[in-house]
């Protein structure tokens, strides 16, 4: 009887997990958000740029379990309500298997309930606001890079380490939802570690401003001793060339914690000794992967294509299609199936690690990418006609990610100084 029984629910059990595994689709359509128009786009076109190097790679070896891929691209330049009408479209119409969206942290946190409602797998590929995560319980949607507490975080401990003398702070940073967050938990993290600090502005320019004579004419008269500024793209392309201009990149110390993107585009604009991150450890002269031959492929190549080095929304573009094809192997295997449904394909994110082109990335049970920050100094070299990177720390996803749980303003508001000293951060020599 006992085994009558257990062969029942064996065969009832094989039949559910057969019943949740999806047909095995001609090609598997991926919908890609990113800037393709507007001062955004010198950092979502990238990534588009990325997308399409890395699809083809991928098709050209049989694509995902011999499924191909079919990118469609959205712009994210034209506009939140635009953006969701076409990212339903590609969902409903085109049939869309999987999203990845987004850049901007105000697209994501308007697509992800979307992406719910659509019950429409969602790979945050770029967005860095952490209350899109700490805020909700998402069932659909999945970070494959960190947030802006591990990269502000990350800021801040390698300033307090490598300039401990300053006391005075001045913020200037984008007035929207990714702005307003990443100066606030630079700030939070930076009181923590050191209190006596004094933050003397709190500017915030319009997203996409084409003018910052009254930002950069404050700070001249308030002369801080650090300045930081959390805009990417265009914005800080602008905001650097207009300060260059009028002398007062060299009055005090630049933090850009989103700077990498920018050092090729301002050329000689971006002087020795500003304080940059890569939003992850994303560099094309990473001091350990640099020579690494599957790195240095994708650079000549990526450069062949664009004329250009990859900056890091390519590399994050990178470890969103490694994630993408890791959990549905990951899942097919799992479940013993030749194509798993959306559900079993969110399921095998969770514990996922993976490889894009820099360090291994892991997502943990809340969905949450881990992944380690990498900062520097500018300097000027001769075989460069733009400022490249020294000094360099990378700072491990463990030490800079909030907890599971945790809201990432409340954890960093107890870090503690000795963290900027924690053994476990990479430090690379300067330049002789």
């Amino acid at each position: 009887m006992f085994r009558r029984i257990f062969g029942v629910l064996c065969a009832a059990m094989l039949m559910m997990s057969s019943t949740l595994a999806a047909d095995k689709p001609k090609e598997l359509v991926v919908g890609i958000t990113t800037f393709l128009s507007g001062s955004a786009s010198v950092f979502g076109v990238p990534g588009k740029n990325a997308a399409e190097l890395l699809i083809a790679d991928l098709n050209a070896k049989g694509g995902i379990l011999g499924v191909p891929l079919r990118p469609i691209f959205i712009d994210e330049g034209a506009g939140i309500n635009q953006l969701m009408s076409e990212y339903r479209r590609v969902v409903l119409n085109e049939k869309a298997e999987v999203m990845l969206a987004s850049v901007s942290s105000a697209s994501c946190l308007a697509l992800t309930p979307v992406a719910e409602d659509l019950e429409v797998p969602n790979i945050l590929w770029d967005c860095s606001s952490p209350r899109i995560l700490e805020d909700n319980n998402y069932k659909y949607s999945v970070r494959t890079q960190s947030h802006s507490g591990a990269e502000m975080l990350a800021a801040a401990l390698y300033l307090v380490k490598n300039k401990a003398d300053f006391k005075t702070v001045a913020g200037v940073n984008q007035d929207y939802a990714a702005g307003r967050d990443q100066w606030g938990l630079f700030r939070i993290a930076l009181k923590a570690l050191k209190p006596d600090v004094e933050i003397v502005a709190e500017l915030f320019p319009k997203f996409g401003a084409p003018d910052y004579s009254t930002e950069i004419s404050r700070l001249q008269a308030l002369r801080p001793d650090v300045i930081v500024n959390t805009s990417w793209g265009g914005d800080l392309d602008t905001f650097v060339q207009q300060a260059s201009a009028r002398g007062v990149m060299t009055q005090a110390t630049f933090v850009f914690p989103l700077g990498e993107s920018s050092l090729q585009r301002l050329g000689g604009a971006m002087p020795a000794g500003v304080i940059i991150g890569g939003r992850g450890d994303h560099y094309f002269l990473h001091p350990k992967y640099a020579q690494e031959p599957a790195f240095r492929e994708f650079v000549e190549r990526y450069r062949e294509k664009t004329s250009a080095y990859p900056i890091y929304p390519v590399l994050h573009m990178a470890q969103a299609i490694s994630a993408l094809e890791g959990a549905y192997k990951k899942a097919a295997l799992t479940n013993d199936v030749p194509w798993p449904s959306k559900e079993q394909l969110m399921a095998a994110f969770r514990g996922l690690k993976f490889r894009g082109l820099t360090s291994e990335v892991s997502i943990r049970e809340d969905n949450q990418g881990l992944e380690d920050q990498l900062i520097g100094t500018t300097v000027r070299v001769p075989e460069y006609g733009f400022a490249v990177l020294d000094r360099m720390s990378i700072y491990p996803a463990e030490l800079v990610t909030t907890p599971i749980g945790a809201k990432s303003a409340d954890w960093l508001s107890q870090i503690r100084l000795e963290t900027a000293n924690d053994p476990s951060i990479e430090t690379f020599e300067a330049k002789k």
